[in-house]
């Protein structure tokens, strides 16, 4: 369909007092657009009334507002899915960041009006992907506290859910409490464990499918249509090492997947320095069963709790496991309930009780008989009767020794793998693991999601925590499981691109088997046959477009994202030459991190070159070199890439999008190489967020060491 564009040029916001908005107007007319209208206020009813008026008029299905950022006004700017809705930043990033009325300022304003009809003329209205037959079922893996939680949940909000264990029991670490903290107001009475009355209530519920003594086998395919084989072992072979028939295969068909497979203890026969092996020196779970088994068991009289034993240590687990201290004060109060005479030493590193425990932890310190001592265990030893501990480090500057009958290790959390999802997936069984092993979700932006689209991560899976906390998590999993299950049904993405319709679509003529697409897309969107052909499964891409940055053959694109329409826009920007001295950048940036920071450095009325041109990208690892290179010889003095901050302390949106582009490096200076053009003509910087105080910084750097360059060669020819 031919393209009938609206232009609408707003002069409010100091647009108008740094922009000659009828010059501005002159540049649309010579794209031969089919109306073009300036306005004080775009956003206002009487801005929107004029567009949506011109729309029903002129029959446009093309529109693009010249104002304030993509990022602003959002749901005010709204208009019908069969229209291409551009936004040209004029107010962050030229009316705010440049000097008013300079005739750089008034030129970048220029170029990116051009760019704008551009990219309209080149990109489509995309056409969602929805397969057929997608299935509304959640799949839970795991039957701790995490996954009945998780479970009930999507039950109560109507949805199928099954949830297979592969123990006899649901109930995981739970079934062996003897008691729990208390989570509500006095603090000073324990609870028992709430875990039978979980597994009733769960019982309940008609839509919530249980399946126990059960594994995976397989997991083929992608949100909406999972295929989930299970082996169902008889009673009582849940240990045994033989397959079928001892038992019988299932196969269920799912939407989605929460992975709530828990956790472990930190092996304490690493501990030995900590006195573990010594009779009497037990771990907090052992502990935590001999009472539970045994609750008539008269008690030791003196009994020490050694904290972070083995946690936040460089030579074991460097983190803290966040429900150790509770666990020790929650032991230390059902001994002094159990065994009046007893006394509890407890040392630690720091007590960690987040939130409202610190309640519970001031109830326990009311026990004259539980003495709390800050130190570091120097040695242990053990005689007939006793066992010897040296502390070193206390608060009160000296070192101490306790004789004690017992001591209590408080070991950390050690995350569950999760090959056991067996996952049918080229880049691997379960899901991908960060630092220390815990399942890869996003932790600062988007905390239960992986890089498998529709498997979510909850629980100690995830990251240390407790019960609460554990539940919490639970609940937030299943209503991302929910949410994948209803974007797919609308042909939709999730995170971080909600809500995108479009999807690549490949040109496999032209395809060489390269293997690139399918080995750095970070979701496994594509498998491959056995020559190395990209196989799609859709409903897995998150739209980054890092496989457009990886395909050397241009074969992939979106309908309003593609090698060409990005092309066309860097080809439409006027460069001067080389005699004018304005040169130019373009500067490719990722539209996650580097984007909002350089909109909130207008916003902090910070100034930086008018000589850049900005293209905002999807993830900066999808920048193709075609694009690299269509810059250079269309005469752009420089190249300039800013995208997020890589690595596990700061993430990519896209997980390695940042990495793959500094990896691609070698690629692009072959580029420049073969141009004969200097290496410094392309520079990338990573930055957060947070970052926007950088950014004047970064580009005033870049463009100074342009100049001391000089021209493109390119300029002209």
């Amino acid at each position: 369909m031919a393209k009938k564009i609206g232009i609408y040029i707003c002069s409010g916001c100091d647009i108008g007092k740094s922009i000659d908005i009828e010059k501005l107007s002159q540049v649309a007319a010579e794209q031969k657009v089919n109306a073009c209208k300036n306005h004080t206020s775009l956003c206002s009813v009487e801005g929107i009334d004029l567009i949506n008026n011109d729309i029903s008029t002129e029959a446009l299905n093309g529109i693009i507002i010249a104002a304030c950022s993509p990022r602003a006004k959002t749901e005010i700017f709204d208009f019908p899915e069969n229209i291409i809705l551009e936004r040209t930043n004029l107010r962050e990033q030229v009316a705010w960041s440049f000097e008013p009325n300079d005739e750089n300022t008034q030129m970048a304003a220029e170029d990116y009006l051009r760019m704008s009809i551009t990219k309209v003329n080149n990109i489509e209205v995309p056409k969602p992907f929805i397969a057929e037959n997608i299935s509304s079922v959640i799949l839970v893996v795991g039957g701790g506290i995490t996954g009945i939680t998780s479970a009930i949940e999507g039950a109560k909000a109507g949805y199928t859910i099954h949830i297979i264990e592969k123990e006899e029991k649901l109930g995981g670490w739970l079934n062996k409490l003897h008691k729990q903290i208390p989570y509500v107001a006095p603090y000073n009475t324990l609870i028992d464990s709430e875990i039978e009355d979980k597994i009733k209530e769960l019982e309940q519920f008609e839509n919530i499918k249980i399946h126990t003594s059960t594994t995976i086998i397989k997991i083929d395919g992608q949100p909406g249509k999972f295929e989930v084989f299970l082996s169902v072992r008889q009673a009582g072979l849940q240990n045994s090492k033989e397959a079928m028939p001892d038992g019988r295969q299932e196969k269920i068909t799912v939407g989605s997947i929460v992975t709530s497979t828990g956790w472990n203890p930190y092996d304490a026969n690493k501990l030995s320095h900590l006195g573990y092996g010594i009779p009497n020196v037990l771990t907090n779970v052992e502990f935590e069963e001999l009472v539970k088994n045994n609750p008539d068991k008269a008690l030791p009289k003196n009994i020490l709790f050694i904290q972070c034993a083995g946690s936040r240590d460089k030579d074991h687990l460097p983190y803290c496991s966040s429900f150790c201290c509770g666990t020790s004060l929650k032991q230390a109060k059902y001994i002094r309930d159990l065994s009046p005479e007893s006394n509890v030493f407890v040392v630690y590193k720091d007590i960690r009780t987040l939130g409202l425990y610190e309640e519970f932890y001031k109830e326990v310190q009311k026990d004259d008989q539980i003495f709390f001592t800050k130190g570091e265990i120097e040695e242990i030893t053990e005689n007939d009767k006793s066992i010897n501990v040296n502390v070193k480090d206390t608060l009160i500057g000296e070192n101490i020794s306790l004789s004690v009958d017992m001591i209590v290790l408080a070991t950390g959390m050690v995350p569950n793998g999760t090959e056991v999802l067996n996952l049918n997936y080229q880049l691997g069984k379960g899901l991908p693991e960060l630092k220390y092993n815990f399942s890869d979700s996003h932790f600062i932006c988007f905390p239960y999601e992986t890089r498998r689209t529709g498997i979510y991560a909850a629980g100690s899976l995830r990251a240390p925590m407790d019960i609460a906390s554990s539940k919490e998590d639970a609940t937030g999993a299943m209503l991302k499981a929910i949410q994948t299950i209803e974007a797919t049904k609308r042909g939709e993405a999730v995170h971080p691109r909600s809500g995108d319709k479009s999807y690549p679509e490949l040109y496999l003529d032209r395809c060489t088997d390269c293997k690139r697409c399918t080995e750095e897309c970070p979701f496994g969107a594509y498998d491959e046959n056995e020559k190395g052909t990209p196989i799609q499964n859709p409903n897995r891409c998150r739209r980054c477009g890092i496989c457009v940055g990886s395909c050397p053959e241009r074969v992939i694109s979106f309908a309003d994202y593609s090698i060409n329409s990005v092309s066309a826009m860097i080809k439409s920007v006027e460069i001067p030459d080389e005699f004018e001295e304005k040169p130019r950048i373009l500067v490719f940036v990722c539209e996650n991190d580097a984007y909002p920071a350089m909109d909130m450095a207008g916003q902090k009325g910070l100034k930086y070159s008018s000589f850049i041109r900005v293209i905002p990208v999807r993830c900066i690892g999808s920048v193709n070199k075609v694009w690299i290179s269509d810059a250079l010889s269309q005469g752009f003095d420089g190249i300039l890439q800013i995208g997020c901050k890589p690595g596990d302390d700061y993430q990519c949106h896209f997980i390695q999008g940042s990495e793959l582009t500094e990896t691609r490096g070698v690629n692009i200076q072959e580029t420049l190489e073969t141009m004969m053009l200097e290496p410094e003509r392309i520079r990338t910087e990573f930055i957060e967020i947070t970052d926007y105080h950088k950014i004047p910084e970064i580009i005033n750097d870049y463009v100074e060491e342009i100049e001391l360059i000089g021209p493109n060669p390119f300029k002209d020819m």
